[in-house]
């Protein structure tokens, strides 16, 4: 049985090579990425968080709370997922990178109709480029926290791909090859606003 539905905007990233937040980018002028990501979360669940590091200081969109990470022997993107489950373990966590730019509803929709058609369990996109699960574009299931979090120690990996591949998540095939590409540099960044392609 399908248990309720979060979303999770993972910001806690440091943006080294970006050299500023990415989640600040705006690619539209109006909406920075984090407020398009969790605007696109209101959309298809019961209620949106903002993943972050303590240290941080981002203001939450409208109608979202934030969620710091609270594990200290977990790194990286894990971390702010398995916070979010331990905080809400009763439900099921659809969780989003802040730096998906082309991603748009019907990506997600996808995406859950695949979660919603089986019995819960990890779901994620398979990977254009590699044909690999894309970790930050995936449903997880309630109930899991305990396993990802002994599996991650086990293997001595903390890289949630590496999870969903041992699990053997759910893999959904992308109808457009670019929908989840992440935006990690200015010549990236810069490229994209001008393209064609953005807005598309």
């Amino acid at each position: 049985m399908h248990k309720e539905l979060y979303g999770l905007v993972l910001v806690g990233g440091e943006s080294r090579r970006m050299g500023r937040d990415k989640a600040l980018l705006s690619y539209d002028g109006k909406s920075t990425q984090l407020e398009r990501t969790a605007d696109l979360l209101q959309k298809v669940c019961l209620k949106v968080f903002i993943s972050q590091r303590k240290e941080q200081a981002f203001e939450s969109p409208a109608g979202t709370e934030a969620i710091y990470d609270s594990m200290e022997d977990v790194h990286g993107p894990l971390c702010g997922i398995l916070s979010a489950m331990q905080k809400y373990p009763e439900a099921d966590w659809l969780v989003l990178a802040c730096d998906l730019p082309h991603l748009e509803i019907a990506t997600l929709e996808k995406l859950l109709a695949a979660y919603r058609s089986r019995t819960p369990r990890l779901t994620a996109y398979r990977s254009s480029h590699d044909d690999l699960p894309e970790p930050l574009c995936a449903v997880y299931p309630a109930g899991m926290h305990g396993q990802l979090y002994d599996l991650a120690h086990n293997i001595g990996r903390f890289c949630p791909r590496k999870l969903l591949i041992v699990k053997e998540a759910v893999l959904v095939d992308q109808e457009h090859p670019h929908s989840l590409d992440n935006i990690n540099t200015t010549k990236e960044y810069e490229s994209l606003t001008h393209s064609p392609f953005h807005g598309s």
